[in-house]
C-alpha cells in the first residue's frame, strides 16, 4: 500500500518509510490517540477516515476536522515537535489502514528530505485553514447552516450520502443539544433535502 505515496515523497524517503514504518488496520469506532496521552507514532492515513476533536470546559465534544487518505494529523506534528502529550482525540470513523511512522525521525526528516518538509508544512497550513473556518461557522454562522455544512463534511470524508449517526452524536459534535438538533433536522426533512431513518440520515441532492 506505500506505493500510494510515490507520488508525495521522494524515493530514497519512501526507502526509509519502507524501513521504519508499521503498517496498522484499526477498525470503525477505534480511538486511535486520546487526550492527555503521549504520541508515539506520525500516522498517515492510506485508506479511510479519522475523526480529530477536542473537549472544551464542560466536556462536550468540538468537530475540529477530519483526516483522509494521504493525510496526517497537524496537531499530531506540533504536539510531537514539542514532546507535548496529545491535546486532540482521533477516533477512525472508518476502518483505517495506516502508516505509523516513529517520532524519533520527525527533526532528522524534516532536514535530510524536502518532500517531508513540504508535507509537514502543507498539513499544518491546510488543518489551520480548516480550523480558521470551524471558528467563523461557530462565530458567524447561525446553527442550521453550521448543521447542513457538517453533514456535507461527513457525507464527503466517509463518501457516502448515508450517514449513520444519532441526532445525539451531532449534537455533541456541534456543541448543542440533541432536541435542537432533531428540531433542525426534521425541518430539512419537511424541506425535501434528507430523510431521517432511526441511527441514520441520508443527504438529498437538494442539501
Amino acid at each position: 500500500m506505500i506505493e500510494q505515496l510515490n507520488e508525495v515523497f521522494e524515493p530514497n524517503l519512501l526507502k526509509e518509510i519502507e524501513e521504519k514504518a508499521r503498517l496498522i488496520t484499526v477498525p470503525s469506532g477505534t480511538i486511535i490517540l486520546d487526550i492527555g496521552q503521549s504520541i508515539k507514532f506520525i500516522p498517515i492515513i492510506l485508506s479511510g477516515t479519522v475523526k480529530i476533536s477536542r473537549n472544551d470546559a464542560d466536556g462536550r465534544e468540538l468537530l475540529l476536522y477530519y483526516v483522509n487518505p494521504l493525510e496526517s494529523c497537524a496537531l499530531t506534528f506540533t504536539c510531537c515537535m514539542q514532546l507535548h502529550s496529545s491535546e486532540i482525540k482521533a477516533v477512525a470513523e472508518t476502518s483505517v489502514d495506516m502508516l505509523a511512522i516513529p517520532i524519533t525521525v520527525m527533526d532528522e526528516w524534516m532536514v535530510k528530505y524536502p518532500t517531508w518538509k513540504a508535507f509537514v508544512m502543507t498539513t499544518i497550513r491546510t488543518r489551520f485553514n480548516e480550523l480558521l473556518n470551524t471558528i467563523d461557522q461557530i462565530a458567524f454562522q447561525k446553527l442550521d447552516e453550521r448543521l447542513v455544512n457538517y453533514l456535507r463534511d461527513k457525507s464527503k470524508s466517509t463518501v457516502t450520502a448515508l450517514i449513520n449517526l444519532s441526532h445525539e452524536q451531532i449534537a455533541s459534535e456541534l456543541a448543542t443539544s440533541r432536541e435542537v438538533i432533531s428540531r433542525l433536522l426534521k425541518k430539512l426533512e419537511n424541506d425535501g433535502k434528507l430523510l431521517l431513518y432511526r441511527g441514520q440520515i441520508k443527504l438529498l441532492n437538494k442539501l
